[in-house]
Formats: C-alpha cells, sequence, structure tokens
C-alpha cells in the first residue's frame, strides 16, 4: 500500500506540475481523478491535501520573483507592462487552480468538505496567491499605484484598457484586498479626492454656472460608467459623495452667487433621484445640506425642496395602510408593491411615458388609485415609469439570483419568461418604451458589466437589427445584483 500511495502521488504531483507549466498531462483526467478516490480510501487524506498544498504554495512563491526583479520606473508603458505580467500571472493561476480542483475533486468533496477548519482547494489557491504575491509590499504597491495611473489616464481623455481594470480589480475583490483599511478603494478614493478638490477649484474660476454645472453632471456620468464597466459596485456611493463634495458642497456659496435658479433645477433633479431610488447616502446628510440651504437662501428656496421630503413620509404611512386595505382584497397579487404619492408642484418634471405593462402590474395600479382616490377624493393620479425600479427573482444554471433592476429593465426581462429570443423590434412593439430609451436599456443588459442577455451580433452599442437571448450561463459572485441603467445626457431646464 506504501509503495502504490507513493507512486500514485508521484503522477498526481507530474500532472499538477504540467498544468503549472502549461505542458502536456501524460495521463487521463478521468484516470487521475480515480487516482485520488483510491487514495482517499486509503485513508491517506490528510497527507494527500498537505502535499497538494505544498506542491501549489512551492509554484506560487516562486511566481514572486518576476514581479520583485521587474525594473521599477516611472513610464507608463511599463507600469502597464507590468499590469498586464499580474494580470497574466492572476489568469493562469485561476486557470490552474480549476483544473488541479477538477482532478482533486472527490478530496475537495470529502475531506476538505468534512473539516470545517480547511479551506476548499480554490480557497487555497486564492490564500496563496494573497499571501505570497499581492501581500508583498512592493508587488501591491506598484499594483495599485498602476491601475490609480491608468483611471487617472482615462479622467484625463485618454483610452485604457478597461478589461484589464475590470480582471485586476476582479482580483483584488476576489483576494479580499479591497475592503480593508490601507486596500486600493481608500487609496481610490483619496485620489479621486485630490483631483476633484484641484479640479473644482480651477473650473470654478474661469467656468459660469451652467457651463460650471454641466461638466459635473458630465464626470458624475463618467464615474458612474466606471462603476458599470469596471469598478466594484461597492465603491459607487463613496466615490459619487467625494465627487459631489468637491464639485459641489464645497463650491456651493459660489455656485449660488454665480446662479439658485440653475443650481435649485440641478439640486431638485438630483435630490429627486436620490429619494426616488434609494441613492442617498444619509437622509440626515441630505436635512443638513436643506438646512444650511435654508440658512444661506432662505425658506422661499428650500420649501419646495422640503416638500419632497413630506412626501416621501407621507407615502410610507399610505403603504403601510395600502397594505392592510389589499389583505383584506379578494385577488391578492404575489408582487410586493411600493408607490411614492409626489405633489406635482414640489418635484422636478418628468416626460409622461406610456408604457406596456403586465397585467398584474395594471391590476396593482388600479387598486392603488381606488384605494388614494377613495381617500382623497378630486385628486388625479399620473404615473411616472421613467423612475420605476424592481427586484427581480431569477434562475440561472448557477443557481437562483435576486436582480435590482429599473422598470424599463424589468418589462423586458420578464418577457424571456415567454421564449428565449426576442428582436429589437420586437421588444419595442411589446414594451413600448420609445427607442433611445430602450437602445439603453437593452445595453445595459446586455453589453454592461452584468450582462443578463446575449447580443447578437456582439458589440458595445445596440442597433435596430440586433437580437437578445436570455444568458442562462450568467455568473455573479453575488446573490442580490443590481444592473445600473445607463443614463441620458441630458440638461434641466429652469
Amino acid at each position: 500500500t506504501d509503495s502504490y500511495t507513493e507512486d500514485t502521488w508521484m503522477k498526481l504531483r507530474d500532472a499538477v506540475s504540467a498544468i503549472q507549466n502549461s505542458t502536456s498531462i501524460k495521463y487521463n483526467l478521468e484516470e487521475l481523478y480515480q487516482a485520488v478516490e483510491n487514495l482517499c480510501s486509503y485513508k491517506v487524506s490528510p497527507l494527500l491535501y498537505k502535499q497538494l498544498r505544498q506542491v501549489c504554495e512551492d509554484h506560487v512563491q516562486a511566481q514572486i520573483l518576476q514581479f520583485r526583479e521587474y525594473p521599477s520606473s516611472e513610464c507608463s508603458l511599463d507600469n502597464l507592462s507590468f499590469l498586464k505580467k499580474m494580470n497574466r500571472c492572476w489568469q493562469d493561476h485561476c486557470r490552474q487552480t480549476i483544473m488541479i480542483r477538477s482532478i482533486f475533486l472527490f478530496l475537495d468533496r470529502t475531506y476538505v468538505l468534512q473539516n470545517s477548519l480547511l479551506p476548499s482547494i480554490w480557497d487555497t489557491g486564492l490564500e496563496l496567491f494573497r499571501t505570497h504575491i499581492i501581500s508583498d509590499g512592493a508587488v501591491q504597491s506598484r499594483t495599485v499605484e498602476g491601475i490609480l495611473e491608468q483611471i487617472e489616464r482615462e479622467r484625463n481623455g485618454e483610452t485604457v484598457e478597461r478589461s484589464l481594470l475590470r480582471s485586476l480589480l476582479g482580483m483584488l475583490s476576489d483576494l479580499q484586498v479591497i475592503g480593508r483599511d490601507d486596500s486600493f478603494e481608500q487609496r481610490f478614493l483619496m485620489e479621486t479626492n485630490r483631483l476633484y478638490a484641484a479640479e473644482g477649484q480651477r473650473f470654478m474660476q474661469d467656468r459660469d454656472v451652467p457651463e460650471y454645472l454641466h461638466h459635473v453632471a458630465q464626470r458624475l456620468e463618467e464615474e458612474n460608467d466606471r462603476v458599470i464597466s469596471y469598478l466594484d459596485q461597492s465603491t459607487q456611493k463613496p466615490l459619487i459623495a467625494t465627487v459631489e463634495k468637491q464639485l459641489l458642497e464645497e463650491h456651493m456659496s459660489a455656485i449660488l452667487q454665480k446662479g439658485k435658479d440653475v443650481f435649485e433645477a440641478f439640486y431638485k433633479k438630483d435630490l429627486a433621484k436620490r429619494l426616488l431610488v434609494g441613492k442617498s447616502a444619509s437622509v440626515d446628510a441630505e436635512k443638513s445640506m436643506l438646512s444650511k440651504l435654508k440658512h444661506e437662501c432662505g425658506a422661499a428656496f428650500t420649501s419646495k425642496l422640503e416638500g419632497m421630503f413630506k412626501d416621501m413620509e407621507l407615502s410610507k404611512d399610505i403603504m403601510i395602510q395600502f397594505k392592510q386595505y389589499m389583505q383584506n382584497q379578494s385577488d391578492p397579487s404575489n408582487i410586493e408593491l411600493t408607490v411614492n404619492i409626489l405633489t406635482m408642484g414640489y418635484w422636478p418634471s418628468y416626460t409622461p411615458m406610456d408604457v406596456h405593462l403586465p397585467t398584474e402590474m395594471v391590476k396593482l395600479q388600479e387598486h392603488i388609485k381606488l384605494f388614494y382616490l377613495g381617500k382623497h377624493s378630486g385628486r388625479k393620479l399620473q404615473w411616472q415609469p421613467t423612475l420605476g425600479h424592481a427586484v427581480l427573482k431569477t434562475e440561472f444554471k448557477e443557481g437562483k439570483k435576486e436582480l435590482q433592476v429599473s422598470l424599463f429593465q424589468t418589462l423586458v426581462l420578464l418577457m424571456f419568461n415567454e421564449t428565449e429570443e426576442f428582436s429589437m423590434e420586437e421588444i419595442r412593439t411589446a414594451t413600448g418604451i420609445e427607442d433611445d430609451e430602450l437602445k439603453r436599456t437593452l445595453q445595459s443588459l446586455a453589453c454592461g458589466k452584468a450582462r443578463v442577455l446575449n447580443k447578437t451580433p456582439r458589440g458595445k452599442d445596440v442597433e435596430d437589427g440586433d437580437s437578445f437571448q436570455f444568458n442562462s450561463d450568467f455568473r455573479h459572485k453575488l446573490f442580490r445584483i443590481k444592473i445600473n441603467q445607463i443614463q441620458m445626457k441630458e440638461t434641466v431646464s429652469v
């Protein structure tokens, strides 16, 4: 038995070495899998796990040399070359770990699973890469500095390889480097703060208010696009808060002196969106800002803004009463509906858009209409679908997920309950969404970071002749995924 065990381990070690060195494996994968199962049956699982970890650790340790010996340089091309080398190393490591795990799957699902303190083979791979490569001070610093440099170049108008940034930031996230005190995110937000503090000072001096606010809106759109394309979703709130602080809050007095009406229109529009789609970082912070505006500009300036907050509070009370009302109905819905009742004079004007809602949603609309007008006769309700959003329960091959989406995204996705493929024209006819809005909606679902739809032909833009299929192979580490709607470029009328 000892001789068989030793011979079998040598065979497995040769296979692991071949995978790590990207050479051909001498043995059949099924034969190797069976060899692992046989060793586990001989009660040598602890030794097998220890030996496998050691072989993997030796290989990963050897990889750090190529990064430590990489010549330091202030040249951006050299730094980009370093990032590409790091990305190749990471991609190779992930591919190798997946192949090794497939051979040692029996060990992973028996011995490792029964010992809760032991990391799985995949987690072991992550731990080794984190410990021996990315946790090296010089290597991590150069990787983070390189990523920050690429983002700054893009912010300055240059074209960068977004797929490279997406892969490297995904690596930092998988290795749990994003989210720690001295992580990439902290450095990124510091650099963002520095950049926009200087930019705000410079632009406020030589631009008028409408031009400046248009620039701010453009910058916010760019940063949201970065979140969609390659940044971690958790970065969105602090990132947008940093941009708003340096470009708006720090220059509030100057903006108000230069131009309210324009500022009031932009501020009202952005406040409305934050309140209605739950993007506000803190209600207390919003009210604190409102208090400062009231002190600076007087009660008349903030009366409508205060009315927006009152509407939100009243809407909560109305929805509590509506849910009690629905419990007494003979045909309760399986959709949990929340509606905000807004006073038209307080809020920005939204372009009415008639879309084709599913029958179940239409029934709920009628219920809320009967309930509300029964209590407030003489009033008129006008539905505004542009800021509606929903959570959809969806099933992929990987398992069940929840998608946090806009109402327009919802209408498109619900179509795929019926069949797996639709043309652009079929989706337009079925949903009633106007062309530009529909193209942005489909682009967010099929061309963004979370591609729950596939598009034919492939590409980053949506055209009239395109067709769309449900992506049952979609994978994501989170259970609930927010799919950001791509915003149109717009100005605000005052």
